[in-house]
C-alpha cells in the first residue's frame, strides 16, 4: 500500500464493430491487465456493438506501465476466442493531474492527445476537466483482428494514507 499512487477508474463503455466470432455474432467480454491485476467486464451474449457501461478499477503503483485491453467472445464448450487487444499510456492523465486544475470552467479542455503510430486511438482523446474531476475519454482501435474499437473512460481517484501524485 506505501507504493501506491491511487486508483484508476476505468469505465469500459461500449464496442463498436467487433468481429463476428460465433454464428453472425459473439458473446463479448473485455479483459483489462496491468502488471499482475487482471479485471473484466461481464459477457454480453450475441451482439458486436455491446454496451457494457461497467466500471473497473485498478490500483497504480508505477503510472509508467502500460494499461493492456483484450476483448473476447465467450465459448461454452471450446477457449474463449480473442477478437482483438489494444494498450494505452496513463502518463498524460497523470501530468493533467499534477497540474492546478481547481476554479477551471465546466468542461474545459486540458490536453489533447492525437492517434499515432505509437498509440491506438482511433481519434483524439481529450482529457477534461468535468464535475471537479480530471476525466479522460477515449476510444481505442483493436489490434490484431479485422476490425472493432472499444470506447473507454479513465478517472483518477486519490486515496487517503497512499503515496499520492
Amino acid at each position: 500500500m506505501e507504493n501506491l499512487l491511487g486508483l484508476l477508474r476505468i469505465r469500459v463503455k461500449k464496442g463498436v464493430n467487433l468481429a463476428v466470432r460465433d454464428v453472425r455474432s459473439s458473446d463479448t467480454y473485455v479483459v483489462i491487465q496491468m502488471a499482475e491485476q487482471k479485471l473484466k467486464t461481464r459477457v454480453i451474449k450475441k451482439d458486436v456493438n455491446p454496451e457494457w457501461n461497467e466500471d473497473l478499477t485498478l490500483s497504480v503503483a508505477d503510472p509508467n506501465l502500460p494499461v493492456m485491453l483484450t476483448v473476447y467472445d465467450h465459448d461454452s464448450f471450446s477457449k474463449d476466442d480473442k477478437m482483438g487487444d489494444a494498450e494505452f499510456d496513463i502518463k498524460p492523465l497523470i501530468e493533467a493531474l499534477k497540474m492546478n486544475l481547481s476554479g477551471l470552467p465546466e468542461g474545459t479542455i486540458i490536453t489533447r492527445i492525437q492517434p499515432s503510430r505509437s498509440n491506438c486511438l482511433s481519434g483524439e482523446s481529450n482529457i477534461v476537466w468535468k464535475d471537479g474531476q480530471v476525466v479522460q475519454d477515449m476510444c481505442l482501435r483493436l489490434r490484431n483482428v479485422e476490425c472493432g474499437e472499444v470506447e473507454l473512460q479513465l478517472q483518477w481517484i486519490n486515496i487517503p494514507g497512499s503515496k499520492g501524485l
